[in-house]
Order: structure tokens, then C-alpha cells, then sequence
């Protein structure tokens, strides 16, 4: 293949169509708007989710449930994460941010018991499940709430 060879994919660009531009154009004169009404007019056009005057379906259907603002969101690690550390590793919520394992520490960090630990850790987390919790030290590693 050489460079005059190269051609984009096949209905990949599209011409634009030029509005009002002469009656063999097909789109001249009324340029697609067909004659007066609301959608001739310059500015004119529904709303979104406007249904013509019917009473529109958001407010037609209930209104359910409440968000709490004071919702706090942990940054979730399970124990098959912890396995991935060395013997003896104290992991902290920085050296989960550094290693990658969370994307953003969120409101902290919570620890929970998917999988399982083999290795003798010291854990400081925002928050343990009772599970992890157990199950870290059947491991003979630690827990530190921060």
C-alpha cells in the first residue's frame, strides 16, 4: 500500500448537506423545513420530552425512593488482592493508590472477605468486614482502623 492508495473506510465520511442553496439542490427554498409551523421558525422546536401536551412520562410515572447526601462510598478491596503482596507487607491505603489495586481511595477504604489471604500482613484500612477481619488474622497477620 502507498500513500496515494490510502482511502477512508467505505460510508465513513459523509458530506454535509447544504440547506437553502437552489431548487435542484432538493433542499432549497423551505431548506427541509416544509411550510411554517413550529419547526420552520428560528428558535422553535419542542423541548426535550415534550409528547405534544400529553402529560410526558417522568411525570407520569411515581416518584421512588431518596438519595441520602451524606452516603459515604468506600473504595472496595477484597482479600485475594492482599495475596499479591510480599510476607510481611504493611499495606496502607497509599500503597494500594501506588500499586494500582484502587483507582481512588473515594471516602476510604474497606476491606472485604472475597477470596482468601495466605500471607502475614499488617492492613490499615478505613473499615473491615468481620469476616476479612478474621480471616486476616487466622493468617497471623494484623488490622489497624485508621
Amino acid at each position: 500500500m502507498k500513500l496515494h492508495e490510502l482511502k477512508p473506510a467505505e460510508g465513513s465520511r459523509k458530506e454535509r448537506k447544504r440547506l437553502g442553496r437552489g431548487i435542484g439542490s432538493g433542499q432549497g427554498k423551505t431548506a427541509g423545513k416544509g411550510h411554517k409551523g413550529q419547526n420552520a421558525r428560528s428558535g422553535g422546536g419542542v423541548r426535550l420530552g415534550f409528547e405534544g401536551g400529553q402529560t410526558p412520562l417522568f411525570r407520569r410515572l411515581p416518584k421512588r425512593g431518596f438519595t441520602n447526601i451524606n452516603r459515604k462510598e468506600y473504595a472496595i478491596v477484597n482479600l485475594d488482592v492482599l495475596n499479591r503482596f510480599e510476607e510481611g507487607t504493611e499495606v496502607t491505603p497509599e500503597l494500594l493508590l501506588e500499586t494500582g489495586f484502587v483507582s481512588s481511595e473515594k471516602a476510604g477504604i474497606k476491606i472485604l472477605a472475597n477470596g482468601s489471604v495466605e500471607k502475614k500482613l499488617t492492613v490499615k484500612a478505613h473499615k473491615f468486614s468481620s469476616a476479612a477481619k478474621e480471616a486476616i488474622e487466622a493468617a497471623g497477620g494484623t488490622t489497624e482502623v485508621i
